[in-house]
């Protein structure tokens, strides 16, 4: 058995792409289902052949709530300090900064957690990130 794809249901598909491809996704195909009105996006990871994030976007959705009941998706990264210095740069909120070198959350433009790990060993705590506050719910 192997993964294949996590489907979140999105409202506005090109910020959670941009979302995305600031963590290192990108479009692999799309497609359009004129009839039941809705997109199917599916990204992955440079490079990596393997699982996938499925974006569906429903063509008369207005939004949706309660983007925690998903729970989150996880991604590896080979260095957390400069995959949340760059999303900072982008504007993305840190809501639980990699204090202890390992591990981060951040969210999606509709509210889905995302957590961030480093490959490896935990790297040396360093600043700004062990003195950041959690800024929300992660």
């Amino acid at each position: 058995m192997r993964f294949l794809h996590a489907m979140l249901r999105v409202s506005d598909p090109d910020a959670t792409i941009r979302f995305f491809n600031l963590l290192g996704l990108e479009e692999r195909r799309r497609m359009d289902n004129d009839a039941g009105r809705f997109t199917l996006i599916l990204l992955g990871v440079l490079g990596d052949e393997g699982g996938e994030v499925e974006l569906t976007y429903n063509w008369d959705e207005s939004g949706y709530g309660g983007g925690r009941n998903f729970g989150h998706l996880a991604y590896q990264v080979d260095d957390i300090y400069e995959t949340c210095r760059r999303l900072m740069e982008a504007g993305v909120t840190i809501n639980r900064p990699p204090r202890d070198g390992r591990m981060a959350f951040v969210r999606s433009p509709d509210n889905i957690s995302i957590e961030l790990l480093q490959k490896g060993e935990a790297l040396a705590s360093a600043e700004p990130w062990s003195s950041m506050p959690n800024t929300g719910e992660w």
